[in-house]
């Protein structure tokens, strides 16, 4: 393409007035010579704006790509964040020294996993024998003598049974004549979860456990239970557990109480959708937000996602608060008031680069993984931080150097953004992180506080999964039950609880009690329970738990 010569200002003549001219065709010949400047000014600039245009579109299209490329990566691509393998740039992750990272599985020179221990299980003995043909010699006939030492081995079996209890209370006629007694005397039947209601207590333990731990679709279950010969309708179930709400109302207020009185929280939500027509509701969905703490997982279904519902759960409470980086909760009054400290998740900055790498590829590879590294470094040394809290020595030594690379990556973030010709991409990233940054070093001045927001993210994992499976809840009171429960549950398992065995013997104080909440039930709460409970409610294949 040709290129359109310009000349500066001080050498080009000024316009020749045409009355001074000699003659017509001298200034027939200057308007033509003026025209053909204006028109060729003209065309210049159109040709400059669409270069520029052009560089544009050009750029635009980069950007495109690169969001092709994210979005084709995290929807087809690896989904996780920590293992090695095949980045989407087509490269494989290395360490320092140019080797490839460990292949997946057991690595050669550990020391292989524990063989898991089943003593719990209950033993039923069989005893086996040789056929009396086979208990003498083939060759003269003796028989062979019986030892008292067997050769024992176990085979793990479980067995479910769908059967009808029948009862049978016994009737009594008094033989006296006082008058004091009906004429017939009797026992009362069994205690009975829902009043009227066939199903027994075992099976409401079954479907709770089944949709809210495992989290099977209704319908799924129902199906399970039918190959072993139980066929239930799915109406009366759905009925049963509209009236099973009530039950748990009291335990999730005070999984509340116990959350707010803490002063360290994480915090996530997701979306759930709730498929009925409310007045004040355009659409199916709605959010269901975690709360977590060390002692307490709290879930919280609202029909919004704005800053009102934080805002409104924590109330007067005060504490440090670790949350991705959504408006929500920049927007919560207590933020504001500085009342809740936002202490910002590290692995979202880290997936900012991460997607700068897989949508940019080549361009910026060498200075996202750049970036990774000194993340990575960052967790390094905050974790042997972590190791030695308590002596004061070590953490004192620990400490310094986590500072020493907080500092250095601040600097190495505001030298990048002093450089002109930075990549919109990475300007992004780095803005937002200076955006973030006391949120992101609260952890410096409280070990406590993690550097990231994966626990929340662990805990939607569970109804995430539950969501797909069975599409959110089709009321707004199964939306209520199904937070109520995640929060139960999700709580039992932080502190080791076995959710069946405690659901068991929970309803079974509500049959008890007459379908209603027992008089007791604060002793059901993990931190309110004996010795004795907790033992007999301890999950066998999860590690002792003790939440401080």
């Amino acid at each position: 393409m040709e290129t359109a010569v310009t000349f500066p200002l001080a050498l080009i003549p000024p316009p020749t007035p045409l009355a001074s001219l000699p003659c017509k065709d001298c200034q027939v010949l200057v308007r033509e010579v003026r025209d053909l400047r204006w028109r060729a000014g003209y065309w210049e600039s159109r040709f400059r704006e669409a270069k520029k245009r052009e560089l544009e579109l050009e750029q635009k299209v980069k950007e495109l790509e690169a969001q092709i490329r994210s979005l084709e990566q995290r929807f087809t691509g690896r989904k996780s964040e920590t293992q090695p393998g095949q980045l989407a740039s087509g490269t494989k992750q290395t360490d320092k020294t140019g080797k490839s990272k460990r292949r997946r599985g057991q690595q050669p020179g550990n020391r292989g996993p524990q063989r898991r221990d089943h003593a719990h299980l209950p033993m039923v003995t069989e005893d086996l024998d040789l056929p009396k043909d086979q208990r003498v010699c083939t060759c003269c006939g003796k028989p062979f003598a019986a030892m008292d030492k067997t050769d024992d081995g176990d085979i793990l079996e479980i067995e479910v049974r769908a059967h009808r209890r029948r009862y049978r209370r016994k009737r009594y006629r008094p033989t006296c004549t006082c008058g004091v007694h009906p004429p017939v005397v009797s026992p009362p039947p069994p205690p009975k979860l829902i009043p009227k209601g066939h199903l027994g207590i075992s099976i409401w333990v079954y479907v709770l456990v089944q949709k809210f731990v495992c989290f099977q679709p209704l319908h799924r279950v129902l199906r399970d239970l039918a190959t072993h010969g139980l066929n239930l309708s799915s109406g009366t179930i759905i009925d049963g557990l509209r009236k099973l709400l009530p039950l748990f109302r009291p335990l999730y207020q005070a999984l509340i109480d116990r959350h707010l009185a803490c002063d360290r929280w994480h915090a996530d939500d997701t979306r759930w959708p709730v498929f009925e027509r409310t007045p004040d509701k355009a659409n199916y969905y709605w959010t269901l937000s975690v709360y977590g703490s060390s002692q307490v997982i709290v879930f919280i279904l609202d029909p919004s996602r704005c800053h009102d519902v934080p805002e409104n759960y924590f109330g007067d409470a005060r504490g440090i608060l670790n949350v991705d980086r959504a408006s929500n909760f920049k927007a919560m009054r207590q933020v504001k008031e500085g009342h809740i400290l936002l202490a910002f998740c590290w692995a979202h900055v880290r997936r900012d680069f991460l997607m700068i790498l897989v949508g940019w590829q080549t361009p910026l590879e060498s200075w996202a993984l750049g970036w990774l590294e000194r993340i990575a470094e960052l967790y390094d040394r905050n974790d042997a931080r972590l190791v030695v809290r308590h002596d004061p020595a070590a953490f004192a030594d620990a400490d310094r150097v986590l500072r020493q690379q907080v500092d250095a990556i601040a600097q190495q973030r505001d030298d990048q953004l002093q450089q002109p010709d930075l990549h919109p991409a990475c300007r992004k990233a780095l803005t937002s992180m200076v955006n973030h940054w006391p949120g992101l070093t609260r952890f410096v001045e409280h070990p406590e506080v993690p550097m990231d927001n994966n626990a929340s993210e662990r805990c939607h994992r569970g109804p995430v999964v539950g969501r797909k499976n069975f599409y959110g809840s089709g009321a707004v009171w199964s939306g209520r039950l199904a937070s109520m429960l995640f929060s139960l549950f999700q709580t039992l398992a932080l502190w080791g609880l076995c959710p069946r065995r405690w659901l068991t013997d929970y309803l079974t104080a509500c049959a008890q009690a007459g379908g209603q909440p027992p008089p007791n039930w604060l002793t059901f709460l993990p931190w309110r329970m004996s010795k004795e409970q907790y033992h007999a409610w301890a999950d066998p294949t999860a590690p002792p738990a003790n939440p401080s």
